[in-house]
């Protein structure tokens, strides 16, 4: 048995000890060769080594191995695409050594590790298949430095065009969320508009917003209105609905209580029915998000003069498909951003319904 075996199993009879004694029995606890070793092992994060592993053996490909003749130019940045994938693996490589001392940063990767060796493995496929073997022919199909090449030449385009899609998103999807939240309320409220409008929702909510597209620029005063409308359709109809599925679903015991306690029907509505819908109604923005994307690149398509959905018609009629997956992984990044938003506000807002409500 070890000393810290004796200390931890010291009998219950004993007077309590000291404050001192305490820390000195927690000192010798902590320094036992078991608990040592524990925590060395525990120190050196092996999946980030194997990560490190992996960026270095992208950087060498890329740099050693010479890119296939493409017949009108090399591939620009090869050499900055494998010293940035070298720069990741000495990064990788310390955070690994130094285990929990390298604070907060560590930790917040320490989830996201398997991702970090799979991404240098596919990186380096992409590598090898378009600007090394040539298997993936040009200019259909680029290399992963050719995004550095679009980033360097064309940022001020790239830029731009993130902007206006970002204003474009945000009025549409705001407009869209307000109007379909409101919508959904009443609905579910009122039997007046659950008898009139609701069956009018299940009817054209369906319909597909693009298919209204040659509708909407008829009669929207600017293709910039048309556009905005119709991402806000396409966000309207999900939280419409799930609002007035929470809406309808709502115990009707909460509202017995709260009549009991003397409470008016405005009360009931934003205090008792508003709140307890919260969980559909973020789910109907989640769906309303992803909705909004994808009719925002074809209303960009159709009459708008910048945005993402502008710029890749762009890059494809002039045969710049570097351009249009440097466009495609700004709005994958987009997307992905606006969602963890998205889920950042949820997570504020239903904070007080924790350990009630399945998320």
């Amino acid at each position: 048995m070890t000393t810290a075996d004796h200390i931890l199993d010291a009998p219950a009879s004993q007077a309590a000890p000291s404050h001192r004694a305490i820390w000195r029995r927690v000192e010798l606890v902590a320094h036992t060769p078991a608990a040592l070793s524990e925590s060395i092992t525990e120190g050196i994060w092996r999946t980030g080594l194997a990560a490190a592993l992996a960026w270095l053996a992208l950087g060498v490909l890329t740099i050693a191995w010479p890119n296939r003749e493409v017949g009108f130019s090399d591939w620009n940045f090869t050499q900055e695409f494998g010293g940035a994938a070298i720069a990741v693996a000495a990064l990788l490589l310390l955070l690994s050594l130094l285990g929990a001392r390298a604070g907060h940063i560590a930790q917040r990767l320490r989830p996201a590790g398997q991702w970090l060796i799979a991404a240098p493995v596919l990186l380096a496929l992409w590598e090898v298949l378009t600007a090394k073997l040539g298997v993936l022919p040009p200019p259909f199909f680029a290399p992963p430095q050719s995004l550095i090449d679009v980033a360097y030449e064309d940022w001020g385009r790239l830029g731009l065009s993130t902007v206006h899609s970002l204003r474009l998103l945000a009025h549409g999807f705001v407009l869209g969320a307000v109007v379909g939240f409101a919508t959904g309320v009443w609905i579910g409220w009122s039997r007046i508009a659950g008898y009139w409008v609701h069956p009018l929702l299940r009817f054209l909510g369906p319909v597909p917003a693009s298919a209204l597209l040659p509708l909407a620029f008829f009669f929207a005063p600017s293709s910039y209105a048309a556009a905005v409308f119709l991402v806000g359709l396409a966000t309207f109809f999900p939280v419409a609905v799930l609002t007035w599925s929470g809406v309808a679903s709502v115990n009707k015991n909460y509202y017995d209580v709260a009549r009991t306690l003397g409470a008016p029907e405005w009360f009931l509505v934003l205090r008792v029915a508003v709140p307890a819908a919260l969980p559909q109604v973020f789910v109907g923005l989640f769906m309303g998000l992803g909705a909004s994307f994808s009719v925002l690149v074809t209303a960009e398509m159709m009459g708008v003069k910048a945005g993402l959905g502008w710029y890749l018609q762009w890059s494809q009629g002039w045969a710049a498909y570097a351009n249009m997956y440097a466009a495609l992984l700004v709005m994958a990044v987009l997307c992905s951003g606006l969602i963890t938003l998205l889920f950042a506000v949820r997570d504020l807002a239903l904070s007080w319904q924790k350990g009630t409500v399945k998320w």
